[in-house]
């Protein structure tokens, strides 16, 4: 498997593990995504690849649609899609996507959790260069095309790797710019998708001791738990058999 599957397969139940914070995340890209595209999914590509990833979730039918209305209401706050990067304990590189609508009330948490476990918060952008920015749609696979004639074929979109997960999923990662061409791609010939999502992959890992990856752990654990926090990533080391 590659690196980049392998990094994936090792952070993901984690992070998608609870079902009320699935719903949460989900609630909110849904409705970012009909405030910047428009609440019809059949103008709104992104838009509709969520309420397809919704509902092989279970989300029920009424917070979707709550979360559309979110989006067009003017009694609603906007949520503000803003990210933040910093260093935990030990040189590891932390990055935070958060959707809030309250910046002030985020980065205030974001600062106060790297403090108490011995990180800092850094300055915007610092940290983009040690990370590759990918979309990442999983979708099943189609019969009679293999993973290597699926990635011939979609190359000129803008995939760069192909591989097939434990439950035979195929996992698509392109670059970040791609998403609608690749989405297209996959919509018009057919295929299913079963989610689409934007991860950031580190060019270089650090390796730590059982001990230390704790400590990292209790401060990743502790942005996990906010709920205007979207996703983690960070470039410690981790071993595939911690699932």
């Amino acid at each position: 498997m590659g690196r980049a599957f392998e990094y994936r397969k090792a952070t993901k139940l984690k992070r998608w593990g609870n079902m009320a914070r699935v719903f949460t995340k989900l609630g909110k890209q849904i409705t970012i995504a009909a405030k910047d595209g428009g609440p019809d999914p059949d103008a709104n590509p992104r838009l509709r690849v969520l309420m397809q990833q919704a509902k092989k979730e279970n989300m029920p039918k009424e917070n979707v649609e709550r979360a559309i209305k979110k989006a067009t209401s003017k009694d609603e706050s906007d949520y503000k899609e803003v990210v933040y990067e910093g260093y935990g304990p030990y040189g590891v590189a932390i990055v935070i996507e958060t959707a809030t609508d309250n910046p002030t009330r985020t980065v205030a948490n974001v600062r106060s959790y790297f403090n108490k476990h011995a990180g800092s918060l850094g300055t915007s952008g610092s940290l983009e260069f040690l990370f590759d920015h990918k979309c990442v749609f999983k979708i099943s696979p189609k019969e009679g095309v293999s993973l290597e004639d699926l990635e011939l074929e979609l190359i000129d979109f803008g995939v760069d790797e192909v591989e097939q997960d434990d439950e035979n999923n195929i996992i698509l990662y392109g670059e970040f710019k791609s998403y609608s061409e690749i989405q297209k791609h996959l919509e018009e010939n057919a295929f299913e998708i079963h989610s689409a999502e934007f991860e950031r992959i580190p060019n270089d890992e650090k390796e730590l001791t059982a001990e230390q990856q704790e400590k990292i752990q209790k401060l990743l654990d502790r942005f996990e738990e906010d709920e205007d926090v979207q996703n983690v990533f960070h470039n410690m080391a981790i071993s595939i058999d911690e699932e």
